[in-house]
């Protein structure tokens, strides 16, 4: 099978395809059904000595328009580039009918060295890195999820710039900033950037 036509008849490699990032969408609501799914699809991700060190928190309505407040207050602390970025991110958090947000908990890092016998030396960032992974795949679970349902996302990874307001903000502020989402409906299609071949970006070792 070549890989124009695996990607072309399976499903879930079609919803990797397809999955992009959307920054506006209308005002279609995401049902509370849909969103069970997503948090489900993002609960079902590998993670480290199966800890599921994470926390997914629901934004809507006021909390949903205090949060894109805090980003756009925040916004004139740093040069323009990043500025109009989190006021960029602001503005999708506004136009999308739910957020959701993702934190690692901390508990990874806590209990790590008694379930994975490591010297407490390189213990701290032994586990942070093992969230981090851990977290980050939840995250494209409910990202391709999403997809799948017809759904539209982004990653805002611009909001780590203010991780410790974030946290604060979410009621997490003894966990680690991951990921913000907006999830709504596509204002207008996307045809995504041009990936690069694979083949520039792997070395084969026999």
């Amino acid at each position: 099978m070549s890989i124009g036509s695996a990607f072309s008849i399976n499903d879930t490699l079609k919803t990797i395809r397809n999955r992009r990032s959307i920054r506006t969408f209308t005002d279609q609501e995401v049902s509370d059904d849909q969103i069970k799914i997503l948090l489900q699809a993002a609960n079902e991700a590998p993670s480290a000595h199966n800890q599921q060190s994470w926390k997914f928190i629901v934004i809507k309505g006021g909390k949903k328009q205090e949060l894109a407040h805090l980003i756009t207050s925040s916004a004139g602390d740093f040069p323009k580039p990043s500025s109009a970025l989190l006021r960029m991110a602001a503005r999708s958090i506004m136009s999308a009918p739910v957020v959701i947000a993702v934190a690692n908990t901390g508990d990874l890092i806590e209990h790590g060295v008694r379930l994975f016998k490591v010297e407490k030396e390189m213990a701290k960032d032994f586990f942070r890195t093992m969230e981090i992974q851990s977290s980050a795949a939840a995250v494209q679970n409910l990202l391709l999820a999403a997809t799948s349902l017809g759904l539209a996302t982004v990653w805002l990874g611009i909001l780590f710039l203010i991780k410790d307001e974030a946290l604060q903000f979410l009621g997490e502020p003894r966990g680690e900033f991951m990921a913000v989402v907006p999830v709504g409906y596509a204002a207008k299609p996307s045809s995504g950037p041009q990936k690069q071949p694979f083949e520039m970006k792997v070395r084969y070792l026999d």
